[in-house]
């Protein structure tokens, strides 16, 4: 294959350098037309739609200057390897390198003057046109092994590509040269630059490493390196004070100054292209802090990039694993309670919330209404977090579980969580917690009574017009009766679709002409039969509902004053409610025929 050595006009390191500081076997190089020398100036996932506008020497923009014609991925034209260039590795999420898609993948990321891009390597391997074009090309073909997660490739490229930046480009040696990952030592060697305490916290305020304490500490420092967080007292007070604000929005140094509590600090935010990977704070420990502190501190911000990285991607892959130890023990694997951070000797009651866009509850989900609702979970998470040490969480979808742990005779131990989900502005959270598990072996029983207790949240709304869902809680003695008719249902479902009968009648004919009988039938049943009440609720004049009521029992025999046939409409019509196309909401209806 080709060897060129690659136009270094833009600055990045080799291809070669990134794929050795990954874990072996993650990556496969299946074809490298211009060698594994080229340049690497980023890691991005590939939208085959949108190209580069800004292609540079030597790339393929609005087309091939007259005097260095290039070949196309077709054939047609040959590119000078000679003046290859610097470009980014893409990665093609969900497409497999044997795939129809694979082709035009390629053509694109070489259209976009990528290094390299990676596609899944499937069972089949790369057709014998894609390996043509390949070789072709000027964009290295990459697969993924098999068992390797996106985000951890994403993670893994981003980390290495930090930790290849020129020697130069951290400004300090001693910084640049600490062991990937070693944030303790990079708190000590920029402890040494600033003349300060230094701590490396994550974006939620957690503690990642401090630096040694040559000085007695102040109370701060204290009690920030006591419980491995900054206490959430203070962590609101520099909220509201605007402080995190400046210092999120920033990529210079923001400075504290000593009050008579505590003595001065300077932070920075680490980050990573658009991303935040934490911050670094200075402390003066017992002296002033060095005259040139805020400088060493924006070079230690960029030397601290590939350190964050690399422990950003493996906190994700521990976090993975803990999330699904929580997953395995509420399904009643008792075993995985170690790795899911719960104490066996601790009850725990579990909590289970779900978020929607307040304009989209709470079916009929658009993909921002998802997205708006995974921010809603974050939120939450990092409420569950900070509302009881030894809280757990989980993610499932748009579910989040919390276990909370429950102090001697504690009946309710998350009623003030529950409270604090409903208060999330601008969207609509279900939450609802079960009964307290004296021992793990009960946190199924849990899981299950507060999944009931959502479901009998979601059903109150799906009764309510758009305009009226607000967030809702409830703890599972509170909704009682309503979640034991849930589980009756959930047992006579089976067989009710097996039957036959004056309801089943009514509803088949509502979904085939589009009529309201069922509607009608139910909310008058959920008015106690009060037709006044029952109109009201349904938007129509009580003369439309009792005609609506007469038809039901002329046409299918269904007379709500017979106490079977009530019985069987309760049943036959909530089950009906369940399915796509059923009864429909039971308030704020049409005038349907």
């Amino acid at each position: 294959m080709p060897t060129h050595e690659p136009d270094r006009r833009e600055t990045g390191p080799p291809l070669e350098q990134i794929l050795g500081l990954i874990d072996p076997g993650m990556l496969d190089v299946v074809v490298a037309p211009r060698g594994t020398g080229v340049p690497v100036t980023d890691v991005m996932l590939l939208d085959p739609g949108e190209e580069r506008e800004d292609d540079g020497p030597g790339r393929e923009g609005d087309g091939p200057e007259p005097d260095d014609r290039a070949e196309r991925l077709d054939g047609t034209e040959r590119l000078d390897g000679a003046r290859a260039a610097a470009g980014p590795v893409l990665l093609a999420v969900g497409v497999e390198v044997s795939s129809p898609e694979a082709l035009d993948v390629l053509r694109a990321a070489d259209r976009a003057g990528a290094a390299a891009v990676v596609l899944r390597r499937g069972a089949r391997g790369p057709r014998a046109a894609l390996l043509e074009a390949a070789g072709r090309g000027r964009t290295a073909l990459l697969t993924r092994r098999p068992g390797q997660e996106w985000t951890e490739v994403l993670g893994r490229l981003r980390t290495a590509l930090a930790h290849s930046a020129p020697a130069g480009a951290a400004g300090t040696a001693g910084v640049g040269a600490l062991l990937l990952g070693d944030l303790s030592h990079l708190a000590n060697t920029v402890a040494d630059l600033v003349g300060g305490a230094i701590t490396i916290e994550d974006p939620q305020s957690r503690v990642l490493a401090y630096s040694r304490m040559d000085h007695e500490p102040d109370p701060m420092r204290r009690l920030t390196i006591l419980g491995q967080e900054v206490p959430r007292w203070r962590v609101v007070e520099l909220r509201e004070s605007g402080f995190f604000r400046a210092l999120w929005s920033t990529e210079d140094v923001v400075r504290l100054p000593a009050d008579e509590r505590y003595a001065e600090r300077l932070a920075i935010a680490v980050r990573h292209g658009p991303e935040v990977l934490g911050s670094i704070w200075a402390a003066a420990d017992g002296r002033p802090l060095a005259a040139d502190a805020a400088a060493a501190l924006r070079t230690a911000a960029r030397a601290a990039v590939p350190h964050l990285s690399h422990h950003q991607t493996w906190g994700r892959a521990a976090a993975r694993a803990r999330e699904g130890a929580v997953h395995a023990l509420l399904k009643g694997n008792v075993r995985s309670a170690h790795e899911a951070g719960v104490a066996a000797d601790r009850p725990y009651a579990v909590v289970v919330a779900e978020a929607y866009d307040v304009h989209d509850m709470p079916d009929g989900q658009t993909g921002s209404a998802v997205t708006a609702g995974q921010r809603v979970l974050d939120v939450l998470a990092l409420q569950a977090a900070a509302y009881r040490p030894g809280c757990v969480t989980a993610r499932s979808g748009r579910r989040l579980y919390v276990l909370v742990p429950a102090g001697d005779g504690e009946a309710d131990p998350s009623r003030t969580l529950l409270a604090t989900a409903r208060s999330v502005p601008r969207d609509v959270v279900l939450a609802g917690s079960g009964p307290v598990a004296a021992g793990l072996s009960g946190l199924p029983a849990s899981r299950e009574a507060a999944e009931l207790v959502v479901r009998v949240l979601r059903e109150r709304a799906a009764r309510l017009s758009a305009g009226k869902v607000v967030s809702a809680v409830a703890a599972y003695d509170e909704v009682v009766p309503e979640t034991t008719v849930l589980r009756l249902l959930d047992r006579v479902e089976p067989l009710w679709g097996s039957l036959t009968g004056p309801v089943h009648a009514m509803v088949e004919h509502d979904r085939a002409h589009g009529s309201a009988y069922g509607d009608s039938v139910a909310v008058y049943l959920d008015a106690s039969c009060d037709t006044g009440t029952a109109a009201r609720r349904l938007n129509v004049h009580p003369n439309t509902l009792r005609y609506r009521l007469r038809r039901a029992r002329e046409l299918f025999g269904v007379d709500p004053a017979d106490p079977a046939v009530r019985l069987l409409a309760e049943i036959g019509l909530r089950l009906a409610a369940r399915r796509p196309h059923g009864t429909g909401r039971r308030s704020g209806g049409t005038d349907r025929r």
